[in-house]
């Protein structure tokens, strides 16, 4: 065999186990993808149960401007604003259907009030709250509406679920508005199974 032959084939043997290599790595990469995309499952988010599908407030009531808060409770009683404080986890089916109606508080109430949802799990245990710790009003369930005054007293606790119409009322006679029933005629128009809202007639 001549020594140019011997150079020819020892330059193909590189090529032809590269185009091997080349093949292997490109089956991996398809079989890695095809796995992936059946092993995974399609990213739904649900209202029916307790899986953390991304923040409520943005996921179920459109409404991003809920969190952050604007204003912190502390920054709230130094403003003298009456106070709106919600406690959630976004992992909880009843805190899910509440979100869309913590939205319509602050439609209608936000320029008027601080509303502040608290994730539970920001909440840090202490033997003692100080008086603007979002801590102190908490009761261990969610979802929970605790509504504070202009000077900080509580004038409103209630745990689990609240339709509007419940906080409605207590914020209309805090800031000394008329009854629902003497403003205007309103009915209720439900836009799904969990939230609803009062339109005018």
């Amino acid at each position: 065999m001549s020594s140019f032959q011997n150079f020819t084939e020892s330059f193909w043997v590189p090529q032809a186990w590269f185009r091997g290599w080349h093949r292997l790595v490109s089956a991996l990469l398809v079989l890695g993808l095809s796995f992936s995309l059946w092993s995974s499952s399609p990213a739904l988010a649900s209202i029916d149960d307790d899986r953390l599908d991304g923040n409520i407030f943005v996921v179920y009531a459109g409404n991003g401007s809920l969190v952050p808060p604007r204003l912190s409770l502390a920054e709230s009683f130094q403003r003298q604003l009456p106070v709106v404080l919600v406690y959630y986890l976004d992992d909880s089916q009843d805190c899910k259907e509440y979100a869309f109606i913590v939205s319509r508080i602050q439609e209608f109430y936000g320029r008027a009030t601080s509303i502040i949802p608290v994730s539970v799990d920001s909440l840090l245990p202490q033997a003692k709250y100080a008086k603007d710790d979002p801590g102190r009003y908490y009761q261990g369930v969610v979802p929970q509406t605790v509504i504070l005054d202009a000077k900080g007293k509580q004038i409103f606790n209630a745990k689990g679920v609240v339709k509007f119409e419940v906080v409605d009322d207590v914020l209309r006679d805090l800031f000394n508005l008329l009854p629902r029933s003497e403003s205007v005629t309103l009915k209720q128009r439900t836009f799904n199974e969990f939230n609803s809202e009062l339109v005018e007639q």
